[in-house]
């Protein structure tokens, strides 16, 4: 990765698109710390916020914002609007009509599916915006709220909140025509990064103040997720590939045909995908208990059951991990579903006088296919699950190391991006150094 880094930097037009990616990702984290919203008690929210953020959607927001959600900056929604309203859109596209025939007209298609996915973010940022003033509003951290000054700074608050959200959009795009990688995960990859110190201080000052067992523990978590990333480096390259052999055909006195090649199933085709989706199941629970709070202060049969469903939903709680485990796998399933079709697949082999060698066409073949991503689509599944539920195995076994509840998802994202990047800047090295048939 150092290497391929360096010599980037040696091409002028590279170099110049690391800098500029470099700049967007100083104004994102500028407008992310450093820019507060008006009429915010910053204080207020980060108490309320450190105590009540503890593995639910508010916790998985703050931790994709890097920390901007806490704060109450201008780019306190981040991404987020964007990711949500990219993922309905992307269902929608496998059911309705009109947006599945816009997918499959190519650039110009394409682009018609990126101005609903920002007309469907900017409808989602208005409701993050408004909801988030309503929670904040509730728990005394705006200055006013009542009166003109309450509906004047509420109208200001839910703006600048829409605004940022929409400028970290265009920072994204900005990348993705000027930079270097997918503008969208360069700006996760910078607000789960910018979170790293702060639990890397957890885990040294939780050593210093209890230094026997946590020194050895803190060694091989440091260890364990060393691996961990190796891990996930080695499942992220690998691939099935089912052979493919094109039948030989004579037209006048030239062949045709009659090569062999295969298609490559990737072991985690979906990414992270399911393990959000997974996560945003889980945690509403845990999410619901914030705004609606046992009322009798657990004295009642009701607020006792409530109370202990939530804790039954915590995420140190077994039932928890498990629960996660199996929504990645069925999640996993659900969207390798949409992105492969066997029988489509099948029909355009036996189109272009294709075939897997010992396998009829047609629905044999399609048969092939479906077990092949059955069993790639179950390893990758449970590779997704392990990842996910290993951080919340650490929390339950040692409390105070709560903080690793999202270590596993983060992870994840933070090295799929980074080889995501990697192979863009050499591809990109490679067509500025390729010497061309006449040479």
């Amino acid at each position: 990765m150092l290497e391929t880094i360096r010599n980037a930097w040696k091409v002028e037009e590279t170099r110049k698109k690391l800098l500029y990616t470099l700049l967007i990702i100083v104004i994102f984290r500028i407008g992310s710390v450093l820019v507060p919203a008006p009429f915010i008690d910053t204080n207020v929210l980060a108490e309320w916020m450190n105590a009540n953020s503890d593995n639910n959607a508010l916790g998985y927001l703050n931790m994709f914002s890097g920390g901007s959600m806490s704060k109450a900056t201008v780019f306190a929604l981040s991404i987020q609007p964007f990711i949500n309203a990219s993922i309905i859109v992307q269902l929608l596209t496998y059911a309705l009509p009109p947006l599945e025939r816009l997918s499959k007209e190519g650039e110009e298609g394409r682009k018609k599916i990126d101005k609903i996915s920002n007309f469907v973010s900017l409808i989602l940022a208005v409701f993050m915006a408004f909801a988030y003033y309503l929670t904040m509003k509730k728990n005394g951290a705006v200055t006013y709220r009542s009166g003109f000054e309450g509906v004047f700074a509420a109208i200001v608050i839910v703006t600048v909140f829409i605004t940022g959200a929409m400028a970290v959009v265009w920072l994204g795009n900005r990348i993705n025509e000027k930079g270097i990688g997918n503008g969208v995960s360069i700006l996760i990859f910078t607000g789960i990064i910018a979170n790293g110190p702060s639990g890397i201080l957890n885990l040294i000052e939780v050593a210093k103040t209890k230094p026997n067992p946590y020194v050895f523990v803190d060694l091989f978590i440091i260890l364990f997720f060393v691996f961990v990333v190796g891990f996930i480096v080695f499942m992220n390259e690998a691939e099935r590939r089912i052979p493919i052999q094109y039948a030989k055909r004579v037209v006048g006195r030239k062949q045709y045909g009659g090569q062999n090649t295969h298609i490559p199933v990737k072991v985690i085709m979906s990414g992270v995908m399911p393990i959000i989706f997974a996560n945003a199941f889980v945690s509403l629970p845990m999410t619901l208990a914030i705004f609606f709070p046992p009322k009798d202060n657990g004295t009642s049969w009701w607020d006792k059951f409530y109370m202990g469903f939530q804790r039954v939903f915590s995420y140190r709680s077994p039932l928890y991990a498990a629960v996660l485990f199996f929504l990645i796998i069925g999640f996993n399933y659900f969207y390798v579903s949409m992105q492969y079709n066997p029988v489509e697949i099948a029909n355009n082999l036996r189109q272009s006088n294709g075939g897997i060698p010992g396998i009829r066409p047609g629905k044999p073949t399609s048969d092939y296919i479906q077990r092949v991503l059955s069993k790639i689509t179950l390893v990758g599944a449970v590779f997704l699950g392990i990842i996910a539920i290993i951080p919340s195995i650490f929390a339950w076994i040692f409390p105070d190391l709560g903080n690793l509840a999202l270590g596993g998802t983060s992870i994840l994202i933070v090295v799929s991006v980074a080889l995501e990047t990697v192979r863009t800047l050499e591809s990109q090295i490679m067509m500025r150094h390729h010497k061309g048939f006449l040479e």
